[in-house]
């Protein structure tokens, strides 16, 4: 599938078009070449973004990468930054968005992510940490306070209960 339609499959599931989903498309693209690999149906391809913005919606249409799978993981540094890892070969890469030139508007911005020379858009890198354990399933444990139901390693013990984040108060002397 060419770029373009890669593209308005993503706008279909996003929304609308925009700069950001086609960064998140190009991505994507550029990871499936690079590695080697398809469409994730379980966890055999994760993708760590570092940003919650648009081209992650591409990520996931493109890469069959989310978070309820548990191949979609947010490393949040505001940074258009994602690093793909595939499973079955081990191979891996960090794409990180170029400083790009001017554009009049968003449309020529948006097609110059999409179109020009995979090196005048993204550097490659090396990922700076190893790929992510497979999703694991945990216990759920009630609050002792609120009574929720809490994944197991999301519960603090505090006076001797065992409450979830909302409700443990955090200890800080500083």
């Amino acid at each position: 599938m060419d770029i373009l339609t890669l593209f308005d499959k993503s706008v279909e599931f996003h929304g609308h078009r925009c700069p950001g989903l086609a960064i998140g498309v190009r991505a994507a693209a550029e990871a499936r070449r690079i590695l080697e690999m398809e469409h994730s149906k379980d966890e055999e391809i994760v993708c760590v973004t570092e940003n919650d913005a648009c081209g992650v919606d591409g990520i996931q249409v493109i890469l069959g990468c989310s978070a309820g799978k548990g191949n979609l993981i947010f490393r949040i540094r505001g940074k258009q930054a994602f690093s793909f890892f595939n499973r079955k070969t081990g191979k891996h890469t960090r794409l990180v968005l170029k400083q790009l030139p001017q554009m009049e508007n968003r449309e020529e911005k948006q097609n110059y992510i999409l179109t020009a020379p995979f090196e005048e858009v993204f550097e490659m890198k090396e990922p700076h940490y190893s790929l992510p354990e497979e999703a694991r399933l945990f216990q759920s444990i009630a609050c002792e306070r609120c009574g929720e139901k809490t994944a197991e390693p999301y519960i603090r013990l505090e006076e001797g209960e065992k409450v979830c984040l909302d409700c443990f108060r955090e200890y800080h002397r500083m």
